[in-house]
């Protein structure tokens, strides 16, 4: 059964437990992708472990059926990644946990949002930009094309 918005409301801190749970929410979320790239994507090809351990990775639902992964940068909150199940898209899962992102730049003080995608994820491109996202720059990592967006958010007058 996949959880509704309202019992996944409120993401949680992410446990060692939860590795094959978030490996495969990543793994099914990033699939639609696997024939547009000439590798896999990067999320689905990154352990884990270290960013949990850091504090860095949140979940959605029991069972998992979200995942964000935040990491403080100097002068803002970078989305590293945010999948959700394929048969919990649509529902505002994606949404929450971007929300969610927000409120923890906030309460950490920060005033943006970073976060990039590949450029051959158009989906993401036009959610992000829903979401009130810009692009800021283009290029080139480890041999993927990456888009890089941001988004100011309040956090009571601290600008970066």
């Amino acid at each position: 059964m996949t959880a509704t918005p309202r019992q996944a409301a409120n993401p949680r801190q992410a446990t060692e437990a939860d590795i094959p749970a978030i490996s495969g929410v990543i793994t099914a979320a990033y699939a639609r992708y696997l024939s547009r790239m000439d590798r896999p994507p990067a999320p689905v090809l990154t352990d884990y472990r270290a960013a949990i351990a850091a504090g860095q990775v949140w979940v959605l639902g029991a069972p998992v059926i979200g995942v964000i992964v935040l990491l403080s940068e100097e002068d803002c909150l970078l989305v590293e990644n945010v999948a959700v199940s394929p048969a919990a898209q649509g529902t505002g899962h994606g949404r929450r946990l971007m929300e969610f992102a927000e409120q923890q730049a906030q309460s950490r003080g920060l005033s943006r949002l970073t976060l990039y995608t590949n450029e051959i994820m158009t989906e993401n491109l036009a959610i992000y930009s829903r979401l009130g996202y810009r692009e800021t720059t283009r290029r080139t990592e480890g041999g993927y094309r990456r888009v890089y967006m941001e988004k100011r958010v309040s956090d009571g007058g601290h600008r970066c």
